[in-house]
């Protein structure tokens, strides 16, 4: 197929954008911009491996509609979305839900003209009414709400456009050239030989691989062209405490990292969040010849080159 997919420079579009080339797509990954340094540029250098990118082509913009228009399309894979300070409680829910739908009528109408066969959208597991866990499933955040309202809008142009929609959930995923977050949080304080804390452990979550997220998404994705109406994956993998994760992640690094890696578990006081919320469907680990054992082997390398 020949693919459209927005959203390469971030750490998850990345790998989905490998994963689609694997099977065999022709991907074209829009950026927004042109110059990216740091983690972002390393994740862009990589993409261009998988993908042909073209800079300076913001979703909805002139230059993204004539993108749209050239040629025949087979799947539009909308996976970048409007995240500025997501934990942020002032976060713009109406101004990010207006940037991830800039133009999209017209966007998907040039696509439907040229044969588009079908689209998928990114979700999140921390959008209202999505996952499993706590009741009401609230959205976690302004973020999260911003992130529900975007499917409603693709949702109700899927069902007055009359094109195959498929939705991919993502949870927690982890892996090389993933964001600073709390698997990095624990990695740099394991090479400075200090003892990191986890203040949330009893929340409960769903962690997965990258890559192995980004082999269920190719998969998911060749399904949609064909599979009529609205289809919908929340892939799921470790499902335990944040404090379980932490040790299981531990356990996996020490000896691959050749470093002490203790962890401390405090009492939880913060209680802000659902306790439970997680995703609904189960990804087989022997899904394409994925090996557990070769991803936690790629996360400490990655971890240990980027230390060098």
């Amino acid at each position: 197929m020949r693919i459209l997919l927005t959203g390469g420079s971030s750490f998850t579009g990345l790998w989905f954008a490998r994963s689609l080339a694997a099977n065999g797509h022709t991907v074209v990954a829009p950026l927004r911009g042109s110059a990216y340094s740091g983690l972002r540029g390393d994740r862009v250098s990589e993409l261009r491996r998988a993908a042909d990118v073209i800079e300076d082509c913001p979703f909805g913009s002139d230059r993204f509609l004539e993108l749209a228009g050239t040629g025949s399309w087979d799947l539009f894979c909308q996976h970048a979305a409007q995240t500025g300070d997501y934990r942020n409680p002032d976060f713009d829910v109406i101004g990010a839900v207006a940037d991830n739908t800039r133009n999209l009528a017209a966007v998907l109408k040039k696509m439907l003209a040229n044969g588009l066969k079908g689209v998928v959208l990114t979700g999140s597991v921390f959008e209202q009414d999505e996952g499993a866990g706590d009741a009401p499933l609230r959205a976690f955040s302004p973020y999260g709400l911003s992130k529900g309202l975007t499917w409603q809008h693709y949702r109700f142009l899927s069902e007055t456009l009359h094109f195959n929609l498929g939705k991919f959930v993502i949870a927690n995923p982890i892996g090389p050239f993933e964001e600073p977050r709390f698997c990095n949080y624990l990695i740099r304080s394991w090479f400075k030989g200090e003892v990191p804390a986890v203040r949330t452990p009893l929340y409960v979550r769903d962690n997965i691989h990258v890559d192995l997220l980004a082999k269920a998404y190719a998969a998911f994705a060749e399904r949609v062209p064909a599979q009529k109406g609205i289809a919908k994956l929340n892939p799921s993998f470790y499902v335990e405490s944040q404090g379980a994760f932490a040790q299981r992640f531990a356990s996996e690094m020490s000896d691959r990292l050749g470093v002490a890696c203790p962890v401390t578990l405090l009492q939880q006081e913060e209680f802000g969040e659902p306790m439970v919320r997680i995703n609904t469907d189960r990804i087989d680990g022997t899904i394409s010849d994925w090996s557990e054992t070769a991803a936690w082997d790629a996360e400490a390398e990655f971890y240990k080159q980027a230390a060098k």
